[in-house]
């Protein structure tokens, strides 16, 4: 799709492209509803950074998210958002300023769940987040954990799934910077997906910590126009509940591409959208910057050198939720089809 084609009123694209050439406006046309752009900070009022290093010299990507309605903008607390009055994009940047990443984290999906509220759009579908130095102590507690604990209360509070239902979602450690969520919300609520390989993580044992995290491994969202959007959490080495082939970043690799694979054909079984692993659009996360040509290595390997998969694929190094995972894999993809009821 060319950007500043139309689409219906209530539906919804997403289009991966290099940044720099989407943003000449003679290219552009309309401004999508909004943009993520991965290795960069925030650009235009409507693109929300990812801020953290490309890996490999990779041109800086981004997700445009394209709608056929008037868009207009707000702001709830630390929330920016952008809404058609189907979609909506927002965005989070909050430093925590002495009060500690679980307050911070509270306070900031406090203020998400208001955006939604007032942008009309109730039902969240997929969040990203980053959180600054994710698995050093915070004062006897890991910081993923205090995110986990400050995130887990915002949802009880606002009433929304914390089990069954949550939203996709992804968090990854960034070396500086505020706490910093993007997300994405319409009127219907995803039907979440989860992997039989893997116990659900927000079914976790306390070993984990205070409180699981809050997110289902994947969702699925009629999008509009015949499509149906697959929106795939931040995927790892994990089976059951425990990490495997600590140390092995190939394996790691290999182990996640499985659990892809598993929730891919969980995903095609639930309506009449077929997904394949090769098409998925990806955001790869590397932890040491050194394991990257291995990691692309066993991707081409798995997959084909020209596969979707590794044609859209990007490349970032972040820090990975659990300190023995070395690598994560995020990903979305889009069929024609419809959802089972």
């Amino acid at each position: 799709m060319r950007f500043g084609t139309p689409v219906s009123a209530s539906a919804l694209r997403v289009q991966r492209a290099p940044l720099a050439s989407i943003l000449d406006p003679a290219t552009l046309g309309t401004p999508p509803l909004g943009a993520l752009a991965y290795g960069q900070p925030a650009q235009p009022a409507w693109v929300s950074g990812v801020d953290a290093p490309l890996l490999a010299g990779d041109d800086a990507m981004a997700d445009f998210w394209l709608s056929g309605g008037r868009i207009d903008s707000g702001r709830s607390g630390a929330a920016h958002w952008r809404t058609d009055g189907h979609w909506m994009l927002g965005s989070i940047d909050l430093h925590e300023d002495g009060q500690g990443l679980e307050q911070a984290s509270e306070a900031a999906y406090r203020d998400l769940f208001q955006a939604l509220r007032d942008a009309g759009c109730p039902q969240l579908q997929r969040v990203w987040n980053y959180l600054p130095r994710i698995n050093e102590d915070g004062g006897g507690l890991e910081r993923y954990r205090q995110f986990n604990m400050g995130r887990q209360k915002a949802f009880i509070d606002a009433g929304h799934a914390v089990y069954e239902g949550a939203p996709a979602a992804c968090a990854l450690g960034v070396q500086r910077g505020a706490l910093s969520i993007r997300f994405l919300a319409g009127q219907r609520a995803p039907l979440a997906i989860e992997n039989p390989r893997q116990v659900s993580a927000y079914r976790y044992p306390s070993a984990y910590g205070p409180r699981p995290p809050t997110f289902s491994r994947a969702a699925l969202a009629e999008i509009g126009d015949g499509q149906v959007a697959l929106f795939i959490s931040g995927t790892a080495s994990i089976v059951g509940h425990a990490t495997v082939h600590p140390d092995d970043v190939a394996e790691q690799t290999r182990e996640t591409l499985r659990n892809l694979s598993v929730i891919v054909q969980a995903a095609s079984e639930r309506g009449s959208a077929r997904y394949e692993l090769g098409m998925l659009h990806p955001v790869v996360y590397v932890r040491h910057v050194a394991d990257t040509p291995r990691v692309r290595e066993v991707l081409a390997e798995a997959l084909g050198p020209d596969a979707d998969f590794l044609r859209h694929a990007v490349y970032l190094q972040a820090d990975i939720c659990r300190q023995d995972l070395l690598v994560e894999i995020e990903a979305h993809a889009v069929a024609s089809g419809v959802l089972h009821a």
